[in-house]
């Protein structure tokens, strides 16, 4: 079963990330209050690396960043991710959000964590999906704890302090 290149939510459209996409990232990666949890803002160069890695994430596994609209259309709000990441040396499945701050607040980012996760478990046959985040970045915690998972530990991540959530076993049977 192939993974969908988009999908919506009640109140979400997901679109496939595509080199089309650059500006939008760029945009994103600018923004102090949309970077300040996701390592920083970050430089052209910067940029155009995720970029880069985010296609080949989609071209090597069939799925990962999508860039997410209103469903009634307009520009970029956020993003949201599902994508390989190594964690202490394991393979994990990530799941991840970034909005605009005129977004926040509205339960948006939990919306496409729970749709993501069903999604991984439906196409991916996932029993597993963590989610990283700062110990500071508490909003984002209730969005993970709202979505059904769990804290699991602290760690350093790409040398930051990070906090590891990871889905309960009893939540397998969602989706």
């Amino acid at each position: 079963m192939t993974f969908p290149d988009s999908f919506t939510t009640a109140r979400l459209r997901a679109e496939r990330l595509t080199a089309d996409h650059l500006g939008e990232v760029h945009r994103m990666h600018r923004d102090p209050a949309v970077m300040m949890h996701l390592g920083g803002v970050r430089d052209d160069d910067q940029t155009a690396a995720y970029l880069a890695r985010n296609l080949a994430h989609w071209a090597t596994y069939g799925f990962g960043l999508w860039i997410l609209r209103e469903v009634d259309g307009g520009d970029p709000i956020g993003r949201a991710v599902l994508r390989h990441l190594l964690i202490d040396g394991s393979d994990e499945v990530e799941v991840g959000y970034g909005f605009y701050p005129s977004h926040w607040g509205r339960g948006l980012a939990t919306e496409v964590t729970v749709a993501l996760l069903a999604l991984g478990r439906r196409h991916l046959h996932l029993t597993s999906i963590v989610a990283v985040t700062s110990p500071a970045n508490r909003a984002s915690q209730h969005v993970l704890r709202k979505a059904g998972l769990v804290y699991e530990r602290d760690f350093v991540h790409d040398g930051l302090p990070s906090s590891l959530f990871r889905t309960r076993d009893s939540d397998q049977e969602r989706g």
